[in-house]
């Protein structure tokens, strides 16, 4: 058996990873805000058990208690382990003097500290387990150019990119270590593009070349995303890879 845990499971790449992942032969947590009731009725259909967990990653001090449930949950026997750091927001985006505090924590607290402390955690929970290990962040290429009107999402991946780098080299160093990357999936039409396409040129200076993406059909569905993301995890090529990727560079191998 395979376990995938999801955060952000409920939109987006989130739910299109984890419609794809609904196979008998895998075990599924999935981690969002809201429960998707669609992805609990396809698991029914698909035989796959689903553990379904309303959480907001945002309260990071709630991760440990819901890390000690999943891990009570997943069968000794398996044959791998994968977390996959999906959850992130966009918000606030505008010039870095126009946004308060709390939202400053929030972007924060989402995007860079509840990966960190999953990560964390993970890797303490299958440390001594004999199974393939696995930790997929999704980052952004914000993470790896600057973006006027988005300093906290850039921020926020570029820390997630760096600590992927860190705990890369760490895990390398041990015997049957958890392989992790940190990817950037391209551009994608999810609400968070929505979002992006919705606030005003003062606030971000591209919104019309976004707004062009959309328009001249540039954006890749999520579905096929999780398509590309899922060949990747799969593929003989992941174990060996670079922890910072760019699924858009990648010529993807399966067996």
């Amino acid at each position: 058996m395979d376990i995938y845990i999801i955060t952000g499971a409920s939109k987006g790449i989130g739910f299109a990873l984890s419609k794809q992942l609904l196979q008998k032969d895998h075990l599924l947590f999935c981690i969002s805000r809201t429960k998707n009731i669609e992805l609990e009725e396809l698991a029914r259909k698909e035989n796959c058990p689903l553990h379904y967990i309303e959480q907001d990653v945002a309260q990071t001090d709630e991760i440990p208690a819901l890390m000690e449930q999943i891990f009570q949950a997943i069968p000794e026997e398996c044959k791998s382990i994968t977390l996959i750091n999906n959850a992130g927001v966009i918000e606030p985006i505008g010039k870095v003097e126009s946004h308060s505090p709390e939202a400053i924590a929030t972007s924060i607290s989402v995007n860079l500290t509840a990966p960190m402390i999953l990560t964390s955690m993970f890797i303490k929970r299958v440390e001594n387990r004999s199974v393939i290990k696995r930790i997929i962040n999704i980052s952004s290429g914000a993470g790896r150019q600057p973006y006027n009107g988005w300093s906290c999402y850039c921020a926020g991946k570029a820390g997630l990119d760096h600590f992927t780098r860190v705990v890369s080299e760490e895990q390398a160093k041990k015997e049957n270590g958890v392989k992790i990357i940190s990817i950037a999936p391209g551009i994608i039409d999810t609400g968070m593009q929505e979002k992006i396409r919705s606030v005003k040129a003062e606030d971000f200076e591209l919104v019309d070349k976004f707004k062009g993406y959309k328009e001249n059909n540039l954006l890749q569905t999520a579905d096929q995303t999780a398509m590309s993301l899922i060949r990747l995890i799969q593929s003989p090529m992941f174990l060996q890879m670079d922890p910072i990727a760019d699924i858009r560079n990648l010529e993807l191998e399966t067996e």
